[in-house]
C-alpha cells in the first residue's frame, strides 16, 4: 500500500512524528553532534585493543614496583603513596575503560540506521566515558610528575618498567589530544537546534540562513587567500547556499551518506540487474553498438573521432605544467626543460599573459600540444573565480583557429564548479527563457572580453580559418557557452566537449547546440551526471536506501571495502534489503510523494523531502548537458568471451539524450572515467580497434 493515502493528514498527524523524527544523529550534553550512535564500533575496537596492551604492560609494572615503592626515600604525597596511588588508579582505570568500550562497541552495533531506539544506551555510556578523561588527565599529570618532572622522590631502576611507565604517559597524552581533534571535528555549531522546530516551513528558512552563514565563514577562514579574488567572496556565498541547501531538513550526519553510498552502489547494481534480465526475456535489440561507421553514417561529416581526438589532447594541454608533471611525476622536469623559457630571454610583446617568469604553463602547452610557439597565437593563464586560462592557437593540418579551455586543476575553479545555481543567459537564437550554469556563464563573460581582440587579429591572419572550441570538464561547459555568443559572428564555428558537466543550460538550448556541439562523455564519469537536480536526487535516494536496509552501518562499511575490492556478489543484492521489493524505482525528480512501501521505512526527513519538492531545489530551472552526446562504454564480455581471448572490440557506444545523465550513478570508476587521459586513451583505443577490425576484414 502506498505510504500517502492522504499526504497532508500523514504528515500533520502527532504520532507519526512522534515516531519518525528519531533520527541518526547523536545527541549529547543537550546538543546534536555530527556523529551517529552507530558511528563508535571501529573506534571503540581499535582503543580497547589499545587500550588492553596498556593494561597488560602496567599490570607487569604494578607487580615490580609495587613492592619497591615501600623502600622509597620519602614518605607521604610525595613518596611511594604517590607512585603507588598512580599505579593503582591508572590499573583500575584502564580495566573500566575497557569494559565501557566493550560496552560501547556492543551496543553500537545494534540495530539499523535508522533504529535508534536499539541504541539508547550509547549516549549514556559515551558520557561515563567522557567524564573518565578527567581522572584520566590527573592520573597522566602524576605519571608526568613521577617519570619526567624529577619531583616525586621514588626512582625506578629497573629499566623496562620506566620505559613503559613514560611510554605509556606519552601515549596517553597524545590519545587525549586525539579525543579533542576528534570532539573538535563532529562538533556542530547549530547543534542546538532540535529537530521537531523544523517542521516548520519558516524555521527552516532560518536555519537555512544561519547554516549558510557558517560555510561562508569556514570557506573565508579556509581559503582566506582566495577573498582577494574579484568575485571570490560571491563564490562562498553561493557555495556556501549551495551546501546548506542540499541537507536541509535532513538530520544525517557524514557517516550516514557514506554508508547511503554504499547501499545505493547495491541498488542501483540490482537495478542494472533487472533492467537487463527484462530486455532479454523482451529480445530487445541492444542500444549500444561495436561498430563506429555505423555510429557516424548519419552525422555531419565534421563529426568523427578522428578530429575529436586531435582537439582532446589540445584540451588536454591546456592544463599546463600541472598536467605533465602529474602523468609523468620523475620525468615530468625534464620533458619540460627543454620547452622553458630563460626569464632574461622572454620578450616584452609576449603572447602569453599570467605566466610564470619561465613560461612553465606555456612549456606544458606546447609539450603536450606538439606545436611551436609559433602555432600559438595567444595563451592567457590568468586563474581566478569565474576566470579560467584558454589557449588561441594556429592549427593548420586542419585550417582552424582553435580555442582551448582549460578544465578544473585549482580551488577557484572548484568554486567555479560548485557555483552552480542557475542565472539567466541571453545569446542570439536561444529561447528568452534560458539558464546556465552561474559559474560556467560568469567564467564565460570573463572569457569573451580577453577573447574577442584576439579572434580578430587572428582571422586578420588566416581568414579562410574555421573556429573551433575545444575543452574538457568545466572548460568544455565554458566553451559550448562562449561558442553560443560567438556563433552569431561566426555560425560555422564547431564545439568538441569531453566530459561536460550535465547541468549547464537549458533543456530548449541545449537541443539548439546539437547542430554545432560534439560531446564526447566515457563510461560512470561522475562529472557528466553532475548537478544540482542530480545531487538532490542522490539525497533523496540516499534517505530511502537508508530506511530500506536491515544492516547495521558497521555492516555496511565492511562490505563497503568488499566491494571496492571485488564487486558486489549476487547475493548481497537481496540480502541487503527489508524487502527488496520495496526497491522499486521512485519517481524523485519531481514527485509529490515519496512511493515507499510499509509505514516502517518513513523518517521525517523521507517525508520532508517529499511534501514539497521545489522548496528544497536549490535552483528552479533544470539544466542539462549541452550538444549531440556520444556514449562511450566498456562493453562487457559474455560467456565463453570472459575464458577466451577474442578479436572482439573492447568498447561499444550511442547517441545518448541529455536526459540519460540525470542521474548520478555511484560506480567503481566514475572519477577514473572523468580523468583526460582515461577519455584520451578509450577514444584511441576505439580508433586503433576500428582500423585493426577493418584490416583484418580486408585480408
Amino acid at each position: 500500500m502506498p505510504l500517502f493515502e492522504n499526504e497532508h493528514t500523514c504528515l500533520c498527524n502527532p504520532e507519526f512524528v512522534d515516531r519518525t523524527s528519531e533520527m541518526p544523529a547523536l545527541r549529547l550534553l543537550g546538543r546534536k553532534w555530527l556523529a551517529a550512535s552507530d558511528d563508535l564500533v571501529f573506534p571503540s575496537i581499535f582503543e580497547l585493543l589499545f587500550r588492553f596492551v596498556w593494561l597488560v604492560l602496567i599490570a607487569l609494572v604494578v607487580e615490580v614496583l609495587i613492592p619497591i615503592t615501600w623502600q622509597c626515600s620519602s614518605e607521604g604525597w610525595l613518596g611511594g603513596a604517590f607512585v603507588r596511588l598512580y599505579l593503582c588508579g591508572t590499573l583500575a582505570l584502564q580495566a573500566t575503560l575497557l569494559l565501557l568500550l566493550a560496552a560501547l562497541a556492543l551496543h553500537s552495533a545494534k540495530g539499523t540506521i535508522t533504529d535508534v531506539d536499539a541504541r539508547k544506551m550509547v549516549a549514556p555510556l559515551l558520557l561515563l566515558k567522557v567524564l573518565l578523561v578527567l581522572p584520566e588527565i590527573a592520573l597522566n599529570a602524576m605519571g608526568t610528575m613521577w617519570m619526567f618532572c624529577e619531583v616525586i622522590e621514588c626512582s625506578v631502576t629497573d629499566k623496562f618498567s620506566s620505559i613503559v611507565i613514560q611510554s605509556i604517559v606519552l601515549f596517553n597524552w597524545v590519545q587525549l589530544a586525539l579525543t579533542i581533534f576528534g570532539l573538535f571535528m563532529v562538533f556542530d555549531p547549530l547543534g542546538s537546534v532540535n529537530y521537531d522546530d523544523m517542521q516548520d516551513t519558516p524555521n527552516q528558512a532560518r536555519h537555512h540562513k544561519k547554516v549558510t552563514g557558517l560555510w561562508s565563514r569556514r570557506f573565508r577562514w579556509a581559503f582566506c587567500w582566495l577573498k582577494r579574488d574579484e568575485h571570490g567572496k560571491e563564490a562562498f556565498q553561493q557555495v556556501a547556499a549551495l551546501l546548506s541547501a542540499l541537507f536541509r531538513s535532513t538530520d544525517l550526519v557524514p557517516s550516514d551518506v557514506v554508508a547511503g553510498c554504499v547501499l545505493l552502489r547495491v541498488r542501483q547494481k540490482r537495478e542494472t540487474r533487472e533492467m537487463r534480465r527484462i530486455q532479454m526475456l523482451n529480445d530487445e535489440e541492444p542500444i549500444y553498438t561495436t561498430d563506429v561507421n555505423k555510429i557516424f553514417s548519419e552525422t555531419p561529416p565534421w563529426m568523427n573521432l578522428e578530429d575529436a581526438l586531435h582537439y582532446l589532447r589540445l584540451s588536454i594541454a591546456a592544463y599546463g605544467w600541472p598536467y605533465v608533471l602529474y602523468r609523468h611525476c620523475f620525468t615530468g622536469f625534464c620533458k619540460l626543460a627543454k620547452h622553458l623559457t630563460c626569464c632574461c630571454c622572454r620578450p616584452k610583446n609576449s603572447i602569453v599573459t599570467d605566466d610564470n617568469c619561465c613560461l612553465c604553463h606555456f612549456a606544458g602547452v606546447k609539450y603536450m600540444s606538439k606545436l611551436s610557439a609559433d602555432d600559438i597565437i595567444f595563451a592567457s593563464f590568468n586563474n581566478r573565480v569565474f576566470e579560467l586560462p584558454f589557449c588561441v592557437i594556429a592549427d593548420h593540418e586542419r585550417e582552424s583557429i582553435v580555442v582551448a579551455v582549460r578544465g578544473s586543476i585549482s580551488l577557484r575553479d572548484i568554486f567555479t564548479d560548485f557555483t552552480a545555481g542557475s542565472e539567466k543567459f541571453e545569446a542570439d537564437g536561444l529561447p528568452e527563457e534560458t539558464a546556465a550554469h552561474k559559474g560556467m556563464s560568469m567564467g564565460a563573460a570573463k572569457m569573451l572580453r580577453r577573447l574577442m581582440p584576439v579572434l580578430d587579429r587572428a582571422f586578420q591572419q588566416f581568414p579562410h580559418y574555421d573556429l573551433v572550441l575545444t575543452g574538457h570538464s568545466l572548460g568544455a561547459g565554458v566553451a559550448v557557452l562562449v561558442a553560443l555568443k560567438l556563433r552569431p559572428r561566426y555560425p560555422h564555428l564547431k564545439v568538441f566537449a569531453f566530459s561536460t558537466p550535465a547541468g549547464l543550460i537549458s533543456r530548449e538550448a541545449a537541443r539548439f547546440t546539437e547542430s554545432f556541439v560534439l560531446t564526447i562523455g566515457v563510461g560512470d564519469d561522475l562529472v557528466m551526471r553532475l548537478s544540482v537536480h542530480s545531487i538532490e536526487n542522490l539525497r533523496t535516494k540516499v534517505i530511502q536506501t537508508i530506511h530500506a536496509t536491515k544492516l547495521p552501518k558497521y555492516r555496511i562499511m565492511l562490505n563497503g571495502f568488499g566491494y571496492a575490492l571485488f564487486g558486489v556478489p549476487a547475493r548481497d543484492l537481496e540480502s541487503t534489503w527489508r524487502r527488496p521489493e520495496e526497491l522499486e524505482a521512485h519517481a524523485a525528480d519531481d514527485s509529490d510523494a515519496l512511493l515507499a512501501q510499509g509505514v516502517s521505512t518513513v523518517s521525517a526527513e523521507a517525508a520532508l523531502v517529499s511534501r514539497n519538492v521545489f522548496a528544497r531545489r536549490f535552483s528552479s530551472a533544470r539544466l542539462f548537458t549541452a550538444g549531440r552526446i556520444l556514449h562511450i562504454v566498456r562493453r562487457k564480455r559474455m560467456g565463453i568471451e570472459k575464458k577466451v581471448r577474442t578479436q572482439e572490440p573492447t568498447y561499444e557506444m550511442r547517441w545518448a539524450c541529455a536526459e540519460d545523465f540525470m542521474e548520478l550513478q555511484v560506480m567503481p570508476r566514475m572519477l577514473l572515467d572523468h580523468l583526460p587521459e582515461n577519455v584520451h586513451r578509450t577514444m584511441q583505443t576505439v580508433l586503433e580497434e576500428k582500423h585493426s577490425y577493418r584490416v583484418t576484414h580486408v585480408v
